[in-house]
C-alpha cells in the first residue's frame, strides 16, 4: 500500500490538527486515543511516512526503529504504566482493524487487562 499524506496522523504531524500531546521527540509523537479501549489508551505515531509495521521495518534505519521504540517506552513512563504493566498493540493491514494507514502503536493500561478482549 502506498502512503497517503492526507491521513489524520500525517495532518497531526504537520500541525493541521491539534492533539493532547503526551510526548514528542525526533521519531514520534504520542497522545491520548479519542476512542479509548482501556482506562489509559494512548497512541504513539511515527514521524516516518510509513503505512504499517512492515513498511516501517523495511524502510527505516536502525536508528529510526530504535528511536521509535524508545518513544513508546518514554510515553509509557509519562503515563506511569511501567510498574503495573501495559499492553502494546500494532494493527497492521486491513484484517487487523488498522483504521489509519500510518504506523502507530496503541498503549493500553491503567487497569487489569488480562480479561479484556482488546
Amino acid at each position: 500500500m502506498e502512503y497517503n499524506s492526507d491521513n489524520v496522523f500525517a495532518k497531526i504531524l504537520r500541525g493541521e490538527i491539534e492533539t493532547n500531546k503526551i510526548y514528542e521527540d525526533d521519531y514520534a509523537i504520542s497522545f491520548y486515543d479519542i476512542a479509548p479501549k482501556a482506562k489509559v489508551h494512548a497512541l504513539v505515531i511515527s514521524k516516518a511516512m510509513v503505512v504499517d509495521f512492515e513498511d516501517f521495518i523495511e524502510h527505516s534505519t536502525a536508528s529510526e526503529i530504535a528511536g521509535y521504540m524508545r518513544a513508546i517506552v518514554r510515553t509509557a513512563e509519562k503515563l506511569n504504566l511501567i510498574e503495573d504493566g501495559y499492553r502494546l498493540v500494532f494493527n497492521s493491514g486491513k484484517n487487523s482493524g488498522q483504521e489509519v494507514p500510518h504506523l502507530h502503536a496503541h498503549i493500553l493500561g491503567g487497569e487489569d487487562l488480562s480479561t479484556h478482549n482488546i
